[in-house]
């Protein structure tokens, strides 16, 4: 019988202790407040695009005079679906009120844990690769690991962010009232304000978000499109917008979504799984130092985790910056601090406490989760919640923390493949860990990385809880030296560069006009 992997014996385990493998794509049981706005950011249009030239780079028609017949008959159609709203139309409304931003993270999340399962391997010891072209024959595409996720985070946080900046634009020069304020019969069934309906924000973003995740999970396109429909629907009902307002918005929407899916097909991504030649020249190449390659653990040997997702085109910074940041190599496996740093992770896989192993389980995010990229969106969007921010605050406040998440992956995956550094449990393989162990090098950890970038970002977004957010990160990042995935080194200059890629993020929110 063929061995299955370490990683994936560790999810297992964790889905029978703590059912933290597997994640609902259409579970609702979070409840959040609806979205109402301190501030609702008419201003929002002047503010600075990632990747649009200029807010009205697509232009978008006027709309319609609200005394025009066809639009009366829009404001008709509202009224007849608040004769009679149904439980489950309540249900929409209550669910997709909370905001369109942060009701797409969640889906995406969810959408990441479906996909982060990687290939089992080929008869012949070989492993499939997925394939975009394909995506439904197995292994179904994508195999959504760390770094796939934090792309695929980034991509959409950025196309909501461009596309919102736009529709708030359009929404100040065409200033076309919602439909309740319109006819008194119609009434408002979430939280109101002053912001202009045309065109509709929520459809904005559903429909950037929709072409986005297409790409992204195309296998989930059905799935995609009917949650896109369902949200249509709920802002009709609501008495939020007409369906010319919708229809505006998802024309605006539409038309960022190419621009921004244009550059994702340009940025390298299709290269960083690399081939057979290229793997065995990063082990070669770092064995001609004298020092130790890392080798895969897993039996047949599984290739190294996109190898080459530090060529990846970052958002913040060039790709020539990606090698000037580089951290410094580790400490050589035939040196006095390398040996120690071995005996501190050997101590703690045999004396692990019952608290460093809740540690340990809680920032995993292996196999089946939403990884560690997944995790920080979920602190951020809890966290946001209370704060009442506009939808396009919302997404311009994700689009900094996940294109800091990306860029920090790219930097660290970069690093990883430079040095090629082994694990613990390869150098001495008495070394049980207390999780699985991930298929790629060690220096430097990926989810101290990670925790460093979101932790400056997020700091700069929400300072009141500054220091909470570095103790996270602190805690993610020591949290593979309890698992005895990692060494100190590892996570330490993990934490340091990731902070170092999150401080370029929060020098773009000091200059993108939304503060």
């Amino acid at each position: 019988m063929k061995i299955i992997n370490n990683y994936i014996t560790a999810c297992t385990i964790s889905i029978l202790l703590l059912s933290s493998c597997k994640q609902s794509l259409d579970d609702r049981s979070k409840g959040y407040p609806s979205l109402n706005p301190t501030n609702i950011d008419l201003n929002a249009g002047d503010w600075k695009p990632v990747l649009l030239a200029a807010p009205n780079e697509f232009p978008l028609a006027a709309p319609l005079p609200t005394t025009n017949a066809a639009y009366l008959r829009e404001l008709n159609e509202i009224k007849g679906y608040q004769q009679n709203i149904t439980p489950s139309q309540q249900e929409i409304i209550n669910y997709w009120s909370a905001g369109a931003v942060l009701r797409w993270n969640e889906i995406m999340r969810a959408l990441v844990a479906k996909h982060n399962l990687p290939p089992y391997q080929n008869d012949d010891g070989t492993y499939p690769i997925p394939s975009a072209a394909n995506p439904f024959s197995y292994p179904q595409f994508p195999f959504a690991n760390p770094p796939y996720a934090a792309r695929a985070y980034a991509y959409v946080a950025v196309a909501q962010y461009d596309a919102l900046v736009a529709a708030y634009f359009y929404k100040r020069q065409y200033n076309r009232v919602a439909p309740y304020k319109v006819d008194a019969a119609i009434k408002p069934l979430v939280p109101t304000s002053d912001l202009a309906a045309y065109p509709s924000e929520d459809a904005t973003v559903y429909a950037v978000t929709v072409e986005m995740l297409k790409l992204l999970f195309p296998a989930d396109a059905a799935y995609i499109q009917q949650k896109a429909d369902e949200h249509k629907l709920y802002r009709i009902i609501a008495g939020m917008n007409t369906r010319s307002d919708m229809d505006a918005g998802e024309n605006l929407g539409r038309a960022v979504a190419t621009k921004v899916i244009a550059r994702a097909a340009n940025d390298n991504m299709g290269k960083a799984v690399g081939t057979p030649a290229q793997w065995a020249a990063l082990e070669s190449t770092t064995a001609a130092t004298g020092e130790t390659p890392w080798i895969s653990l897993e039996n047949p040997r599984r290739p190294p985790m996109l190898p080459f997702f530090g060529r990846v085109r970052p958002f913040l910074f060039d790709s020539l910056t990606t090698i000037a940041i580089r951290p410094p190599a580790p400490p050589s496996v035939n040196s006095d601090q390398f040996k120690k740093e071995l005996a501190e992770v050997k101590s703690f896989a045999d004396n692990i406490t019952r608290e460093q192993k809740r540690i340990v389980a809680f920032w995993a995010d292996g196999v089946g989760t939403y990884t560690p990229p997944g995790h920080w969106n979920a602190v951020a969007a809890d966290d946001f919640v209370g704060l009442n921010f506009s939808e396009v605050r919302w997404a311009r406040n994700m689009a900094l923390l996940n294109m800091a998440i990306m860029d920090a992956g790219i930097s660290c995956w970069d690093t990883k493949n430079y040095y090629f550094n082994p694990r613990p449990s390869q150098m001495d393989p008495s070394i049980k860990t207390n999780t699985g162990v991930p298929n790629f090098p060690a220096y430097i950890s990926g989810h101290s990385t990670f925790s460093g970038a979101a932790a400056t970002v997020l700091s700069y977004i929400n300072p009141a809880k500054a220091n909470d957010y570095n103790e996270m990160a602190k805690e993610a990042s020591i949290s593979r030296i309890y698992g005895a995935l990692h060494y100190r080194s590892d996570c330490e200059v993990g934490l340091t560069q990731g902070k170092k890629v999150g401080d370029f993020a929060v020098a773009r929110g000091k200059t993108d006009g939304a503060n």
